[in-house]
Parts: structure tokens; C-alpha cells; sequence
């Protein structure tokens, strides 16, 4: 059994006095970090928390956000890591559903003071939290206990906060370390914003192992070299939009990036000009692709050695199972298809998530005897090699980035000039996909301006989920016989020549 204060025990066990993390002119040493985590604990039940109560963090990456992710599920309590990119109508629903008492954030508040009890600026107030003795970690702990809840989607009934236990997010780091090794010579990047999985499961990998971690509170291509540059840094992990940024960067303006031995990148296939470039610009690095999803902690498959799959059919791939990680490919049925046969990916193991936060309808829609149904379509090759091609759930991945279509649909309908609305995802050179949506006006705004409709999105939801595009058009949207709206007749002429329908 393991939980949130057997990682960092161990560092300190081995490596007491080395350093953990890395924040700009900050260096804390791994018994620093320790006691910096029991002591934010030891604050936040002098707030009157009590077990198992959410602690919610709304901040760029910092060392701060390090001891609360790593301290707050470790004294018993439930982290929920906030997207800085959301709009206050989705902060608003994820702090009620989620019933979170305390905000931890670097930026204003003040509209959501109302919802929380305390909100505890990490610039000042932080500091003040952590004044008294710190409390012991794992103390009561349990490995199935809920260590965090990371919110997926916005403002309506799409939005689910994912429930991930101690030994979700434990088990899966292990998977992780077992598919990429690290050691206590590596130095960490953490370029991809905390509050997404990905970008923390590097954290417990890092504490396993006793390296070290350096935090990028904003990504920008020239600032990530320097880091790399200047601390010798070895690893990092970003979606395909940062590593072609890092490669222009380092085309135009060098540094020395010879210590950088492994690139990770997830949430949307990488082009493979992207590719190509990475290479020639981190030539001594391994590039590893990795697919997964929120619901499983998050990973599940991985591409090793991209750099030299250059012009081979497998590149095309998201890799295989991750060691300790069941992936199947299952008809509508339940049964296993053969290599090559189109199904839907099915995962098992002990990263699979305990559900939804209060949702136990859509949850069993998904967790099916313990396996998790993605909703993306795909195929296996003869050595289990993952092949997307489609998602069955109304789903786009922009620039890695979760966005349900009926919460962007949702938004337009709220507009009095929208009849009928469908959004769908494009291809995008940059993103991967891009959201567009078809529009059919009441016929009293028939000449609505699409400007109008996307300043609208932008009052309610994320700037990535607002509409690149919106076409509109006065006859009825297409449907099939029931009434449903066919968006893939929508979305045909865009992907017209593209092998497959998800990017």
C-alpha cells in the first residue's frame, strides 16, 4: 500500500539534503520539501478542515504548487487543480460541485470569494499557512482514498470531476517509471501546466526517484532553452504546440541543449514536420509519445524512440500498453477484435479512476467490471501497436485540451439569434484539431454576424473552446431518421484526404 508520503519519505530517507525543486531564484532541498508539505497540512486543518475535504489550487506552476499536490493529498485531504485557461463560469461550477473549502491561487479572486471559505494568495498568505509545526504525512491515509479530483469539461452537464485515488496516481507513476525510467541524476522540467495529470505524474516520478524538478510558471520557447541551458536539465514534457515552438527557438537562437536525453509529448498526435524538426533541434534526445486520458491517471500507452520511426508506418501509432496497464480493443459486444479490426479502446488496471464526483449515471456509462470504455476508436497491430482513427464520444483534443462539443453547443443556443447549432472538431496545422461549429439563425437574425456569436462564447468558456470558426448556413442541420444532428456530414468536407478522422 502506498499514498502521497511514501515517495517523498523515501527521498528523504536517501537523499535528505539534495535538492527537489527548483522555482527561479527558489531551491528546496527534499527535507525542505517535507516539512513544507506538513506544514501546509498542519495549516489547513487550522483552518477547521477535516479529512477528506477538497483544497483547490488555481496557479501557473510553482514550487507552491508542488507541496500542495504532493502535501495535501499526503495529510488527507483531496486536491482539485484548477485550468488557468478556464472563464469564471467554469472556476464558478467546479468549486461548488466539488464542494472545496479552501482556494489556494496566484492570481485575484474576487469573484469567487462567495463560493469558498478561504482564499489563500500563494503570494503572501501562503507563507503565513505555513507557520506552524508541520503535521505528519500518510498519517490515516489509505491508498484508496480519493487523492484528487480533476475537472474535465466546463459549465454544464459534461463537466465531471475525475476521481483519482492514491493508488490510481501511484500505481500509474510506477507505470510510467517502468516505461521511461528515471534516476536520481535527472533533472526535470515541469513545462506542462500541473493541473492537467500528465503534467503531474512527473512530479511523483520525480520524488520516487530522488531527482530533481525545476517549474516553468509560464511556457515560452526562449525561457525553457535558457532553463535547459543553464541546469543541465535531462528531462521534460509538453504537447506538440511546445515542442514546435522549442524547435524554432532553437533553430533561430542555439543553445546548449546536450544534457536533454528524453522529450515527452502527449494529448494530440505530433505531425510529423514537428517531428522532424524536434529532432534535428534536441538531437540527443529520445522523443516519447504518450496517450492517455484524465481517467486513467493518465497514462496508458507509449512510443518510445520516435526520433527513429522517421517514414515508418508505426509513427502513425500511439505506441503499446505501458507496463502494468491492460489495453484491448473491444466490439460493441464486449469481445476482443482481431489485429487490425476498428473497435473502441478498453483499459484495465489500477490506474483506472473511481468514477465521477456525484455522477454515477455517467460514470457507469464509461466503467464497465472495472475496465474503462474511452470513446476513442482505433485499431491494434500483431505486436500491439495503438492505432487511432476516431473518437465515439463528441469529444475534440485542441493544442491537448479537452473540449466537449455540447458544452460549446450549449453556450450558442443561449444566444437568441441561434435556432440550431452544431460544433464538431477540424483539422489544424498548430492544435491538431481546431473547434468550428455550423450555425442556423432564427429567421429574424438571419444576418447575424459569426463575430458577434464568438464574443459571446468567450463571456462563458475558455478561449480554446470558443469556435476558430462558425459557418452559417439557412437550411435545417442534416439528421438521421431519429432526429440526430449528422455531424459527420458537417465535418466531412474538412477532413476530406486526411486518413483519419481524429488528429
Amino acid at each position: 500500500m502506498h499514498t502521497f508520503a511514501d515517495p517523498l519519505a523515501r527521498a528523504v530517507q536517501v537523499a535528505a539534503g539534495k535538492t527537489a525543486v527548483i522555482d527561479q531564484d527558489k531551491t528546496f532541498t527534499y527535507s525542505e520539501l517535507q516539512d513544507r508539505c506538513g506544514r501546509l497540512v498542519k495549516g489547513l486543518y487550522a483552518l477547521g478542515l477535516q479529512k477528506g475535504d477538497r483544497v483547490a489550487i488555481w496557479a501557473n506552476n510553482c514550487h507552491q504548487y508542488i507541496e500542495a499536490y504532493v502535501g495535501v493529498p499526503a495529510g488527507g485531504l483531496v486536491i482539485v487543480p484548477l485550468n488557468t485557461r478556464h472563464a469564471e463560469p467554469e472556476l464558478r461550477y467546479a468549486l461548488e460541485d466539488s464542494g472545496t473549502r479552501v482556494l489556494l491561487t496566484d492570481r485575484p479572486a474576487e469573484g469567487l470569494q462567495d463560493i469558498v471559505e478561504h482564499v489563500i494568495s500563494l503570494d503572501d498568505a501562503y507563507e503565513n499557512l505555513l507557520a506552524a509545526e508541520p503535521a505528519a504525512l500518510g498519517v490515516g491515509v489509505q491508498e484508496n482514498d480519493l487523492a484528487g479530483l480533476f475537472y474535465t469539461g466546463g459549465t454544464t452537464g459534461q463537466s465531471k470531476g475525475v476521481m483519482l485515488s492514491h493508488r490510481n496516481l501511484i500505481s500509474n507513476t510506477f507505470h510510467w517509471l517502468s516505461s521511461a525510467p528515471q534516476s536520481d541524476q535527472d533533472v526535470m522540467l515541469v513545462m506542462a501546466p500541473l493541473f492537467h495529470a500528465a503534467g503531474s505524474n512527473g512530479v511523483l516520478s520525480s520524488i520516487w526517484t530522488a531527482g530533481a524538478q525545476l517549474t516553468l510558471g509560464a511556457f515560452a520557447p526562449g525561457e525553457v532553452l535558457d532553463l535547459i541551458e543553464r541546469h543541465k536539465v535531462s528531462m521534460t514534457l509538453g504537447v506538440p504546440t511546445m515542442l514546435a515552438a522549442m524547435a524554432e527557438e532553437q533553430h533561430v537562437n542555439p543553445r546548449d541543449v546536450s544534457s536533454l536525453r528524453s522529450i515527452g509529448h502527449g494529448g494530440s498526435p505530433i505531425a510529423t514536420e514537428v517531428l522532424r524538426r524536434t529532432c534535428t533541434a534536441f538531437p540527443g534526445a529520445e522523443l516519447i509519445e504518450v496517450y492517455g486520458a484524465t481517467e486513467l491517471s493518465p497514462l496508458t500507452t507509449t512510443l518510445r524512440n520516435e526520433q527513429n520511426l522517421l517514414g515508418d508506418e508505426r509513427a502513425r501509432s500511439c505506441g503499446q500498453s505501458i507496463p502494468g496497464v491492460d489495453v484491448r480493443i473491444l466490439d460493441e459486444t464486449g469481445h476482443a477484435l482481431p489485429s487490425g479490426e476498428i473497435g473502441e479502446v478498453v483499459v484495465r488496471g489500477p490506474n483506472v479512476m473511481r468514477g465521477y464526483w456525484n455522477k454515477p449515471e455517467q460514470t457507469a456509462a464509461v466503467l464497465k467490471d472495472g475496465a474503462y470504455w474511452t470513446g476513442d476508436l482505433g485499431y491494434m497491430d500483431e505486436a500491439g501497436f495503438v492505432y487511432l482513427v476516431d473518437r465515439s464520444k463528441d469529444m475534440i483534443v485542441t493544442g491537448g485540451e479537452n473540449v466537449y462539443c455540447t458544452e460549446v453547443e450549449e453556450v450558442l443556443y443561449k444566444h437568441e439569434a441561434v435556432l440550431e447549432a452544431a460544433v464538431y472538431g477540424i483539422p489544424d496545422e498548430k492544435w491538431g484539431e481546431a473547434v468550428y461549429a455550423t450555425v442556423v439563425p432564427r429567421a429574424e437574425h438571419s444576418n447575424i454576424d459569426p463575430e458577434d456569436l464568438l464574443a459571446f462564447c468567450r463571456e462563458s468558456i475558455a478561449g480554446y473552446k470558443v469556435p476558430k470558426g462558425i459557418n452559417i448556413q439557412h437550411d435545417p442541420l442534416p439528421k438521421s431518421g431519429p432526429g440526430k444532428v449528422l455531424k459527420r456530414e458537417l465535418r466531412a468536407p474538412f477532413w476530406e484526404g486526411v486518413e483519419r478522422s481524429v488528429n
